[in-house]
């Protein structure tokens, strides 16, 4: 959700830090800040509403420092405002940032006040700095003994940078339910929540397990694990490059990542698929004896991701023939599920850090539903690391808040898992075979849909006085309508809803008429009879239409019925397909509104609180 970076060198860190926050941004950008030491004993400070661009010209180029941490904030506890941005500092002494939430913080405040501490924030995280200010200032302890008697106060999630301008040169850090890496630089360490932040000066990174904590300065780094020992983590070499999440030639990173689909695709398949066969050992060593076992799948998801797995449910049932069950991951953990014998829980998230999804994890494996599997683009998150089978999607970095790339891939990916499980349930070698062939056209079929492009354009100019729309689809093209809807509305605040085409006659045709626009998604299958009779109730009464039809369909246009026709494509592939022009529908109608298409307001683009 908002990103840290900081950074111990013998040169100036505000640079590094502030290309930080830039590549950060899309974790939060209501306010940002920079505390540095400077190098005579003082903390440095400045804080700005906004985006980091607002903070650089806060700072005016007066900052400099060789320790320092930053901060990019998205608003749980308080709202957007500069005492509420992140660093906090405590009597000009401790500095903090943080990511998480500090459940037990209205506790820990009134103990504070009583102290003598004066809050200047609505934010959880101040009583993180007033605590940590106790321990070493009141009590003398050094800055890392500070941090350990503090971190056992606090209840809730955190990643934690903290200085200190008695202790020049040191910078103390902290993991517990929120994401932090290491960067290892020649004589420099840097932190940050996301790998992408620091690829500029550097690629070899250090993942921090749940409870380290790490003492780092110039000539060196120990980490410390949840029992306190001492302990060495291994260092790993990123494959990202530090022009992967540039925008090149794109005008946005969403349309940047949805061109890059089809590339993301076939990154996915690379190395999974041989001769027609899923190479199940591409999910871990242990795949084909844990898959041998699954008498039923368990998907557990947020947003786009849980769209994603009712579509593979879809494909489970009607492939696999075996029993699947979705589940929005905040409401599956507070709830009482029944376990059902070898089941596989199946993970979805595009970082691996979505608090919920990991808590829905965490909760299936103590009810002992079974070995679980993760579909995630982030090779070294929490998800990855809690799940016995993993399978990385290989998106490459997703900027944008709208997942697009993150999204097909993830089905891609679930479609492996479909076919593996199939061959265990009847899947003949022949359709396998031909699956995987399907599998491998993919992105041809993509690159073939995206020439939509300047049509879309044109249409997208229809949207641009709209309110809301609906969204419609049967079968699998149900939680495809389901993510088109969802696009929209949050990248262009027009409030859109997603229902099954069958569904119009039971509430939603109260709703249509000629300013309420109707889009369809409508391949060639055994549905679209069924669907044809849909639309034309929404004919009916007025309602105008945008199908995006099979070009074999027979849709034809006509007075209120707008058809643009899409490539046949395999049925059990179509929901892939179909979901690229409802992508850039979404975007090209963002443009036009004039929303901030990347950054889009109250979002952040990974949910790593509650």
């Amino acid at each position: 959700m908002c990103g840290i970076v900081g950074a111990v060198a013998d040169r100036d860190v505000v640079p590094i830090l502030v290309e930080g926050l830039r590549r950060l941004e899309y974790r939060g950008y209501d306010s940002a800040g920079v505390a540095v030491l400077d190098g005579t004993g003082k903390l440095a400070r400045v804080r700005s509403m906004g985006k980091v661009a607002a903070l650089v010209k806060a700072m005016d180029g007066s900052l400099a420092g060789k320790v320092g941490i930053a901060h990019t904030r998205w608003a749980t506890h308080g709202v957007p405002s500069q005492n509420n941005a992140h660093p906090h500092v405590c009597r000009n002494m401790v500095s903090v940032v943080h990511n998480g939430i500090i459940e037990n913080h209205e506790q820990l405040r009134e103990t504070q006040i009583q102290a003598g501490h004066i809050f200047t924030s609505e934010t959880d995280t101040e009583v993180v700095v007033h605590q940590i200010y106790d321990y070493h200032v009141e009590q003398g302890k050094d800055l890392l003994a500070s941090v350990r008697a503090a971190v056992d106060d606090f209840d809730g999630a955190y990643a934690l940078g903290v200085v200190s301008a008695k202790e020049e040169g040191r910078l103390i850090t902290a993991r517990r339910g929120s994401p932090l890496v290491i960067g290892v630089g020649i004589g420099e360490y840097f932190i940050a929540s996301d790998v992408a932040a620091l690829l500029p000066v550097t690629q070899r990174f250090i993942f921090l397990e749940e409870g380290d904590i790490a003492d780092i300065r110039r000539t060196g780094l120990v980490i410390y694990n949840a029992q306190g020992n001492e302990v060495q983590r291994p260092i790993k070499e990123s494959e990202q490059s530090a022009d992967a999440v540039d925008r090149g030639e794109y005008r946005h990173y969403m349309l940047k990542e949805i061109y890059e689909q089809p590339q993301a695709i076939a990154d996915t398949l690379e190395g999974r698929i041989s001769e027609g066969r899923v190479l199940e050992q591409a999910f871990g060593a242990a795949a084909p004896d844990i898959f041998d076992k699954v008498q039923g799948v368990h998907i557990i998801a947020c947003g786009t991701s849980y769209h994603s797995g009712l579509i593979g449910s879809y494909w489970l049932e009607s492939i696999v023939g075996i029993p699947c069950s979705v589940e929005v991951a905040s409401e599956f953990r507070y709830r009482k599920p029944v376990v059902r014998n070898n089941s596989l829980i199946v993970t979805l998230s595009q970082s691996g850090e979505t608090a919920d999804t990991l808590a829905g994890l965490q909760e299936a494996k103590r009810l002992g539903f079974g070995h679980s599997l993760s579909i995630c683009n982030v090779p070294e998150s929490s998800l990855v690391r809690e799940s016995d089978l993993v399978l990385l999607t290989r998106a490459g970095p997703e900027i944008g808040v709208a997942s697009t790339k993150a999204f097909t891939t993830q089905l891609v990916a679930l479609m492996l898992l479909v076919i593996t499980l199939g061959r265990r349930n009847g899947l003949s070698a022949e359709d396998e075979a031909r699956m995987v062939g399907e599998l491998e056209k993919l992105p041809g079929e993509i690159d073939r849909v995206l020439k939509l492009d300047e049509p879309i354009q044109e249409i997208a100019k229809q949207f641009s006085d709209k309110h809301n729309a609906l969204f419609l689809g049967r079968g699998a093209q149900y939680p495809v309508a389901m993510e088109g809807a969802l696009k929209l509305k949050e990248i262009s605040y027009i409030h859109a809803e997603a229902y099954p085409a069958g569904e119009l006659k039971h509430g939603p045709l109260a709703l249509v008429d000629e300013n309420m626009p109707i889009i369809a998604v409508a391949p060639n299958n055994e549905l679209l009879e069924k669907l044809k009779s849909n639309l034309q109730e929404v004919r009916a009464r007025g309602g105008e239409l945008l199908v995006f039809a099979d070009m074999h369909s027979e849709l034809q246009q006509a007075e209120g019925i707008q058809v643009l026709n899409v490539a046949p494509v395999d049925d059990a592939m179509s929901p892939i397909v179909y979901t690229i022009p409802l992508q850039l529908l979404s975007y090209y109608v963002a443009v036009l509104k004039g929303t901030d298409v990347d950054q889009p307001r109250n979002l952040a683009k990974s949910v790593t609180v509650e």
